[in-house]
C-alpha cells in the first residue's frame, strides 16, 4: 500500500468514525445542542489571548501558525488588552473563520 493510498484510508476511517458517532448520539435522541458542544476538556484548557505567548497560541489554535500567533500577541501589544474574543478579526490575517473555528479553544 503506497503512502497516498494509506492516507485516504486514514481520512476515511477517520471520517466514517465521526459520522457513525454522530449517527448514534441523534439516534440516541441527544438534542442538537448537546451534540454541538466542545468537548469540556477543550473549554477548560481554554488559551487567554491576553497572556498568552506567542508560542502557546499557536499550538492551542487551529489555523495559526507561529506567524499569525506573533501578529495577535504583535496587535496586543501596540493596542492593549481583548476586551472581547471578536477583536481577533482586527488582527492582520485573522478572519471570522478562523475566530469562530477557535472560539472553544480561547478565553480573554
Amino acid at each position: 500500500m503506497n503512502k497516498s493510498t494509506f492516507h485516504a484510508f486514514c481520512l476515511t476511517l477517520a471520517l466514517g468514525g465521526a459520522l457513525c458517532s454522530s449517527t448514534l448520539a441523534h439516534a440516541a435522541g441527544e438534542p442538537a445542542e448537546a451534540q454541538a458542544k466542545p468537548p469540556a476538556s477543550l473549554t477548560a484548557g481554554a488559551v487567554s489571548i491576553n497572556d498568552a505567548t506567542a508560542e502557546q497560541l499557536a499550538s492551542a489554535m487551529n489555523g495559526i501558525g507561529l506567524k499569525k500567533a506573533q501578529a495577535i500577541v504583535s496587535y496586543r501589544e501596540e493596542y492593549g488588552r481583548f476586551t472581547a474574543l471578536d477583536q481577533l478579526k482586527e488582527v492582520p490575517g485573522i478572519g471570522n473563520a478562523l475566530v469562530e473555528r477557535n472560539s472553544d479553544r480561547l478565553k480573554l
